[in-house]
């Protein structure tokens, strides 16, 4: 319930953003959602889930609680996802960090004294973990710390597990939606990606079989869940990072949750927060229904302000020695 009220039901509240068009260095492009905030203030950049867009739930949530703390922030928008089809045969997935590297690189070019934080929501949380395991120590020194949630951390498991019960309800949602952006895609493309083929895909890990897996140059679906579940760099993270997910998110199994918190003990950078009941990005608490309290995206925020002022505290103590 958690899961369909934050998707379907919560409003969405218009914010002042506007839009930028970053051009890749394949002749692409990538949309940024800009929320503006004075010089020095931290910048918060916004990692979207499966098929997310501007107007998801979550990220109005999180871009509502960097305008109210005086953050400035960005959505960034996979490629693909955004209003327009991108125009390169690739486009996004779990695993996808290229991009999300050029994009923290240019934020910090344009400004190098903002601190940098980043929040990642389910596949955006997969990627985000994964660039910072690949990062390792190397991060950025602007980056001051990171937050995921509900991310699906093992994806052969989540693939499967979506497929199971009331969970092919959201499969079967997110496959619409697959289906119809690669078969416009192949109109383009029509040696890569073939729309009988694509017709062909009835669960999410066909779809990544026959679509994504060869598209981007992996071997085939479990080749590309392996390659790219951030289950398999949460060792090398080194940024404070915040790990919030529900043990009834009906997009993984539970008992993955628990190889992550055993993957956490070893890291001091990771702060978990598994709790029972929040469903996938649902995270809905109050008394009364008409006015919920959405957890996930206050939760995101405090742990990042709060490492903000962390990060000013342990400067202030180097600066007097």
């Amino acid at each position: 319930m958690r899961t369909l009220w934050g998707k379907f039901m919560r409003p969405r509240v218009p914010l002042p953003t506007r839009t930028e068009r970053w051009v890749t260095e394949d002749d692409d492009f990538l949309d940024l959602h800009r929320l503006d905030a004075p010089a020095g203030a931290p910048r918060l950049l916004i990692l979207h889930g499966l098929e997310g867009t501007v107007r998801s739930h979550y990220a109005g949530g999180l871009l509502q609680e960097a305008r109210r703390r005086g953050w400035a922030a960005d959505l960034l928008i996979f490629r693909s996802c955004g209003d327009e089809p991108n125009r390169a045969l690739r486009f996004y997935h779990s695993g996808e960090t290229s991009d999300l590297d050029a994009v923290v690189r240019r934020l910090i070019a344009e400004d190098a004294t903002r601190p940098l934080l980043m929040a990642g929501v389910s596949l955006g949380g997969n990627v985000l973990l994964k660039w910072l395991g690949e990062q390792g120590a190397r991060a950025p020194e602007q980056l001051r710390a990171a937050a995921a949630v509900s991310v699906p951390f093992d994806l052969a498991r989540g693939s499967r597990f979506l497929d199971r019960g009331f969970s092919r309800f959201y499969q079967a949602h997110f496959l619409r939606s697959l289906r119809r952006k690669a078969i416009g895609k192949s109109a383009l493309y029509p040696r890569s990606i073939r729309p009988e083929v694509v017709r062909g895909a009835r669960t999410l890990y066909e779809f990544d079989d026959l679509v994504t897996a060869p598209v981007h140059g992996f071997r085939d679906a479990d080749d590309y869940y392996t390659r790219s579940s951030s289950l398999h760099f949460l060792s090398r993270v080194r940024k404070p990072t915040l790990l919030l997910s529900a043990h009834d998110d009906p997009f993984l199994p539970s008992e993955v949750l628990d190889e992550v918190r055993a993957l956490a003990n070893q890291n001091p950078s990771l702060h978990l927060e598994f709790v029972q009941r929040g469903g996938h990005v649902g995270f809905i608490s109050g008394t009364v229904p008409w006015r919920p309290f959405y957890y996930a995206e206050w939760r995101v925020a405090e742990f990042l302000s709060a490492a903000l002022e962390n990060a000013l505290v342990t400067s202030s103590k180097g600066k007097r020695t």
